[in-house]
């Protein structure tokens, strides 16, 4: 699989503060990435250093495996990383034609573009007579007149409504789906498990954990157990090799895995010591439950 960038022990200091501290990390083509991490994570600071608008301290980052400038590589890159600038008293074809001047793209993208941010029939419509959700669709268009390989963008769903936020997330599973490569930076846990099939988590500059989102939560889980008798149903998960902790809660037992155990494997488990459950569930943590165990255990 192509790689579109590569960062190698990337930093930036800031005077004392060091905001970006030996991040290394790789994007493939075809997949949705997500930085996720608090404000102040670092997570700007590395998307402006590999835009070139922020000075790295040291590292290296390629674009494209190094096979051309980054100067040139950029125009093959799409990136929002500031709220949308257009111009007020010009409608939304009329800006997209200004930037398919800047970029030297014809004409004709601009409605296609507009169709895939659903703003279409909104072609011929003042940009000041936009709500902030359709300004940042209409800039999502604009990074796309390029047709570019890959798609930053910094917080995009910042200060948008559920429905815009909404919107904003079917837009990147389609643009996506039509093969575009997408590096998204957000704080928002719920944005990156929905919408991002690999994660770089990061904090106060670090990273944490980077691969698949799959990866951070494919743990062995945890059930959740009832019967009749639980004083006898908890001596006799004491006793199972792959049993960790249990706890107790609202009258049922929560069971904590140290290695892989299904739901029917336990069952049966159970049945052959005489107890019958009236209650099994096996759950996965969120990823919310693991970014909180990584950012606690720093």
């Amino acid at each position: 699989m192509e790689t579109i960038l590569t960062l190698e022990k990337l930093n930036k200091r800031f005077g004392a503060v060091h905001a970006v501290k030996d991040v290394s990390f790789e994007i493939k083509k075809g997949n949705v990435y997500g930085i996720l991490g608090p404000n102040g994570s670092g997570k700007s600071t590395t998307l402006g250093i590999v835009l070139n608008v922020v000075n790295k301290t040291s590292g290296d980052y390629r674009w494209f495996g190094g096979t051309i400038d980054t100067h040139e590589a950029l125009k093959k890159v799409g990136a929002i990383i500031e709220r949308p600038n257009f111009y007020p008293y010009m409608t939304a074809k009329e800006n997209l034609e200004l930037v398919c001047r800047i970029k030297g793209a014809p004409f004709s993208k601009v409605e296609e573009k507009l169709e895939i941010v659903g703003l279409l029939e909104r072609k011929d419509s003042k940009f000041r007579t936009f709500s902030l959700g359709m300004k940042q669709r209409l800039a999502i268009a604009s990074a796309l007149l390029n047709d570019p390989e890959i798609l930053i963008l910094d917080e995009p769903t910042n200060g948008l409504d559920p429905q815009g936020i909404r919107q904003i997330r079917d837009i990147i599973k389609t643009i996506a789906s039509q093969g575009t490569t997408i590096l998204l930076a957000s704080h928002l846990l719920d944005e990156v498990e929905k919408v991002c099939s690999h994660v770089l988590v990061l904090r106060k500059g670090e990273i944490l954990y980077s691969g698949t989102v799959d990866g951070i939560i494919a743990n062995e889980g945890f059930f959740e157990l009832q019967s009749d008798n639980m004083t006898e149903l908890k001596n006799a998960l004491e006793l199972h090799p792959a049993i960790d902790t249990i706890s107790e809660e609202e009258n049922r037992l929560f069971v904590y895995l140290k290695q892989a155990l299904e739901a029917h494997e336990l069952n049966k488990y159970l049945v052959q010591k005489g107890i019958y459950l009236n209650h099994l569930v096996k759950r996965k943590y969120s990823l919310e439950e693991q970014f909180l165990q990584l950012t606690n255990n720093k």
